[in-house]
Formats: structure tokens, C-alpha cells, sequence
């Protein structure tokens, strides 16, 4: 039967290289099998320009998705929170696809919206703030102009700042907002949402103007890699 794979927040870096090897064993294995492979942002712990692809930076990684791109998977990418700075380069170099957030497709008889989720963590108003600014063509023209290591250092100072306020948000304020999802599905036009970001691997459903609509939300992979298959006969979720 023919399906499609959905993976988010694998924040594969160096010092995890436990994960990078379960990411390649999956690309060269579970994923081979599919249609597609769907990552939906976070896939690296961080992502300072694609100029770092020259130094070696995830060159593993990147092989491993040009490989299965090259079994005729067809793959794809939305950027993350850790990784919006993904460009036409790492494209190029992995095959992927880069979509925008969100994005509609059909699969299988089944309208899905996809999108990282950070979107949708509207109560998190500093966060958008930041969001807002970094996504502007304007800033990235000018971060991505600065040398590799002064970027490396901001990114370094920005995870810092971000770790020490985690520590003293509420989860709700760091989660969805209901309001914000379920306008996001009525925009669409009521399609099944998948998302991840929130780190909360679990399936809701919504009820948006008499319409049922799930909501699957996409594990991390700091523990153990999960991910979400969709086929004809529905979405099944799956531990590594």
C-alpha cells in the first residue's frame, strides 16, 4: 500500500550523534519504502546559512536525504524555529523540496494541512515578536552577509536567552492557542492538520464551524525517533 511519512523536530546536532544515526538508518530504511517523507522543521538543532554545507556541516545528513532522493522518494521540507535559515543550497544539496507554512496536500483521499506549529503558539506573544523580525527578507540579508563564526555566536547567544526564558513560561503560554488552530482549519477549509514543534505527540480533534478535524502533533526525537504514516486507510503513528 502506498503512503507517506511525516517527521519533525530531530534538532540533529553533534553532540547527539546517536540521533543523526537513527535519522540515516530510517532514511535508509522505513523511508525508502514510502512515497514521500514529509519534514516538517527542527530538523537540525540549528541552521546558520547554507555557506556551512562548505565546512562539512551535517554532510551525513544531507547524503542520506540526497540518497533517498535518489531512490525516487520524493522529499520534502517546512522550516523550523532552529532551522528557518534553510535555503535553496541545502535544497540543491539534499533534494528536498522547500515549502511554505503552511501547506495543503492531498494524499491518498485525504486533504492535510501541514506546518512547523510555531504559528500557532499566538499566546507566546515575545517569541512572534522575534519570529516576525528574523523571517523579514531584510534581516536574513543582512545575518547571512556576516562571517559563519559571528553568526555561530549570535545563534549560540539566542538558544541561551530562548533556554532561560523556557524556564519560566508556562507550558500553556509555549502550546497552541485553540483560537489560532482552529482558524487555521477553517481557513483550509477544514482539512486534517499535522503539525509539530510543541514537542507533545498526541492526536486532537476540533470542532470548527460542525466540522470534525484532527490535529496530529509530531513527536521530537530527543529520546527516541517517532513518526506518522499516512495511507489510504488513514494516519497511523509510529516509535522508532
Amino acid at each position: 500500500m502506498a503512503f507517506s511519512l511525516f517527521i519533525s523536530d530531530l534538532h540533529l546536532c553533534d553532540s547527539r550523534p546517536e540521533i543523526i544515526q537513527a535519522f540515516i538508518q530510517f532514511t535508509e530504511t522505513t523511508a525508502r519504502q514510502a512515497d514521500a517523507l514529509y519534514i516538517l522543521g527542527d530538523l537540525f538543532e540549528y541552521w546558520a546559512g547554507d555557506d556551512a554545507i562548505e565546512s562539512g556541516t551535517h554532510q551525513e545528513s544531507i547524503n542520506a536525504l540526497k540518497a533517498l532522493s535518489n531512490q525516487q522518494v520524493n522529499t520534502f521540507f517546512i522550516h523550523g524555529n532552529r532551522d528557518f535559515l534553510i535555503g535553496h543550497g541545502f535544497a540543491q544539496a539534499s533534494g528536498m523540496t522547500l515549502l511554505p507554512d503552511p501547506t495543503v496536500v492531498d494524499l491518498y483521499g485525504h486533504r492535510v494541512l501541514l506546518s512547523h506549529g510555531d504559528i500557532l503558539c499566538t499566546d507566546d506573544t515575545d517569541y512572534q515578536a522575534f519570529r516576525s523580525t528574523v523571517r523579514t527578507e531584510a534581516w536574513q540579508k543582512e545575518f547571512l552577509s556576516q562571517p559563519l563564526d559571528d553568526r555561530l555566536a549570535y545563534i549560540a547567544s539566542v538558544r541561551a536567552k530562548s533556554d532561560a526564558e523556557k524556564s519560566i513560561k508556562s507550558m500553556e503560554i509555549m502550546d497552541v492557542n485553540t483560537q489560532a488552530v482552529e482558524q487555521l482549519l477553517s481557513m483550509h477549509q477544514f482539512p486534517t492538520l499535522i503539525h509539530g514543534h510543541t514537542h507533545r505527540p498526541a492526536k486532537h480533534t476540533h470542532s470548527v464551524a460542525q466540522h470534525s478535524c484532527d490535529r496530529w502533533v509530531l513527536g521530537d526525537w530527543y529520546e527516541q525517533g517517532s513518526y506518522l504514516s499516512v495511507d489510504e486507510s488513514g494516519f497511523h503513528a509510529h516509535q522508532l
